[in-house]
């Protein structure tokens, strides 16, 4: 289970994606840091001038006029909507780690998932293959005993049935198991081979529904999300409001120009201009609507988190039943097994003495196969439910499992770029776009490679 979930956390195409994606919002700091930054223009112009007067005069001819300039704009003050535009750029960065643990969850319970149908269905069709040989023999001698006129051509009738109900059975096991082995490649990115039983998650689960409600409050990524985009919608607010108050910069230029005119061969000019613009009643009152509707989406983020709070708890809780049922379906289960070889034992034995039919002896193998398969399936949901109630309180992650050695660490990219100031690549000299510096070591150094 180890080995499955690292290859998914490390290649998943979905995990990857939302960690680009990510990547892509970290760069939403570096531009909003640009509105502290001056803009600097250059430009050039040349052209050809040619007067022609008459009579003619002094300024006849031509003329070659060339120009370049400078010019460099520096904001002061922006009604504080530079410092509150890096507020709603950070908070939308953290609300988009929650989504990517939120993804990085989703890829882990599906490779849960995934690896536990693979076993699941390779039990039951080696269970259905056992079945099949069993009442094979048991065909083979219902014949030879309706030869000799111990039982009715009815016994042998059934046996047939049942094995061919089983040869049925075996053929929908296959292709049970080839879909479950398609689904596990689609998370992990390659066919699984021996798989084998995981153990229990022990201490990481919580010992009661009221601890795991309280983690899930705290730890769950929709709710923790919901926090961080009321944060955002919050000073949206401010951000707004900003555009109706003064803005403060300054300007400089300098120009020069060459062959102008016939009495000037150069001249140079050089301007500091201080600006200040005070909104009076801007956009026709749309700034106003603007904040207004601002607020009304802030309030709606508030309830937001209500909102991913409830639906936390909702999943903690169906999780914690789910795993409660499957813990005590295991228990009856295991003695339906055992009751059921038992019974088939006894069956088989009055039916050598003449108390029991062949149908009788049928039945009962019928009815122990059925319990193996259902113990099967049990264990299957057990450890689903025991990784989903860890979904459930926001800990299904690689640092919880401690199944790499390295995990993504997005505040790399993050540190890197908020105040990066020019550059246009995000590939490396070999062409990956993932740097692996953006992978926290977590004990041994161990590199993923692709």
């Amino acid at each position: 289970m180890r080995d499955a979930l690292a290859a998914a956390y490390q290649y998943n195409p979905q995990l990857d994606a939302e960690r680009a994606r990510l990547r892509a919002t970290d760069e939403g700091v570096s531009q909003a840091n640009a509105a502290f930054r001056p803009s600097i223009n250059a430009g050039a112009s040349s052209s050809f001038q040619n007067t022609d007067t008459r009579p003619a005069s002094f300024g006849e001819g031509r003329l070659y006029p060339k120009q370049w300039n400078v010019s460099i704009d520096q904001p002061i003050f922006r009604g504080f909507r530079s410092i509150n535009g890096v507020n709603v750029a950070e908070a939308n960065v953290r609300a988009g780690r929650e989504i990517l643990r939120t993804t990085e969850q989703a890829v882990l319970i599906g490779v849960v998932t995934a690896y536990m149908d693979v076993i699941r269905d390779q039990a039951i069709l080696k269970l259905r293959e056992n079945n099949q040989r069993v009442l094979a023999d048991t065909l083979r001698s219902t014949r030879e005993q309706f030869a000799v006129g111990e039982v009715t051509r009815t016994d042998v009738a059934q046996a047939e049935a049942s094995l061919a109900g089983a040869g049925s059975a075996i053929e929908l096991a296959k292709a049970n198991l080839k879909s479950s082995r398609a689904n596990f490649e689609q998370f992990v990115g390659r066919p699984p081979g021996t798989l084998v039983e995981p153990r229990s998650l022990g201490k990481m689960v919580p010992k009661t529904l009221q601890g795991a409600i309280s983690i899930s409050q705290q730890e769950f990524p929709s709710v923790v999300a919901a926090l961080y985009q009321e944060q955002a919608s919050r000073w949206n607010v401010d951000l707004i409001r900003g555009e109706l108050l003064p803005t403060v910069s300054v300007r400089g230029e300098y120009q020069e120009n060459l062959d102008s005119s016939r009495s000037i061969d150069e001249s140079r000019t050089t301007t500091v201009t201080g600006q200040v613009q005070i909104p009076i009643y801007d956009q026709g009152g749309a700034v106003y609507s603007r904040v207004r509707q601002a607020k009304h989406s802030h309030v709606a983020a508030l309830q937001e988190i209500q909102r991913a709070k409830n639906e936390a708890q909702s999943a903690v809780v169906a999780a914690w039943s789910q795993l409660q049922a499957s813990r005590a379906q295991i228990v009856s289960d295991n003695a339906a097994v055992e009751a059921n070889r038992v019974a088939l034992a006894g069956v088989r034995e009055e039916e050598k003495v003449g108390q029991r039919t062949k149908i009788d002896v049928l039945d009962a193998e019928q009815a122990f196969l059925n319990s193996q398969v259902n113990l099967v399936s049990t264990k299957r949901n057990l450890v689903v439910n025991d990784y989903s109630l860890l979904q459930a309180i926001g800990r299904l992650n690689m640092q919880e499992l401690a199944a790499v050695a390295e995990v993504y660490d997005p505040t790399v990219h993050y540190q890197e770029v908020r105040r990066k100031w020019w550059g246009l690549d995000i590939t490396h000299a070999d062409g990956r776009y993932e740097r692996r510096d953006l992978w926290e070591t977590h004990g041994e150094r161990h590199k993923p490679t692709k």
